[in-house]
């Protein structure tokens, strides 16, 4: 369960799981064999950016909205709490406001919290884990849109 958020997404098709540690230790590999750790430091911000690149490539950026990562301030996520559900499809006013803000960024959320209501939850993580061994991922087919201010507080 913690791999799935209170909005119903599912963390691990999220590329900074699934594709930025990837990219990042081959962007890492790549300016490796350029010599950048030898002449690199000579360059202004650098170190800090290495130690960046470091981090992007240990995979362990957001720990998921479960365990405090995401936008503390997250509507979705304060509500669920406060109604004690572990995701939104589970209430009885789903899709309420805040998830139809949320997917029109997101165009297949409300159809996989739809799915996770038809199938159950424990399908649902099964056809989820598929989609990530696929390579599915969201920022494939996300829309690029201003996400609304109650749900990031004017964070992206």
């Amino acid at each position: 369960m913690e791999l799935v958020t209170y909005c119903g997404l599912y963390c691990d098709l999220c590329a900074e799981r699934a594709r930025i540690p990837r990219r990042a230790a081959a962007l890492q590999a790549a300016m490796a064999e350029e010599g950048w750790p030898f002449w690199g430091p000579s360059v202004p911000g650098f170190s800090e950016f290495w130690s960046f690149l470091d981090g992007l490539t240990s995979g362990e950026g957001c720990p998921g909205c479960r365990a405090g990562g995401g936008f503390p301030g997250c509507q979705i996520r304060i509500c669920a709490r406060e109604r004690g559900l572990d995701v939104c499809s589970q209430c009885a006013d789903f899709a309420c406001e805040h998830v139809e803000a949320l997917a029109a960024r997101y165009p297949t959320l409300i159809a996989d919290n739809v799915r996770m209501q038809a199938v159950g939850l424990e399908q649902w993580l099964a056809e989820q884990e598929e989609r990530a061994r696929r390579g599915v991922v969201y920022a494939d087919i996300r829309y690029q849109v201003d996400e609304p201010e109650d749900v990031t507080d004017g964070q992206t």
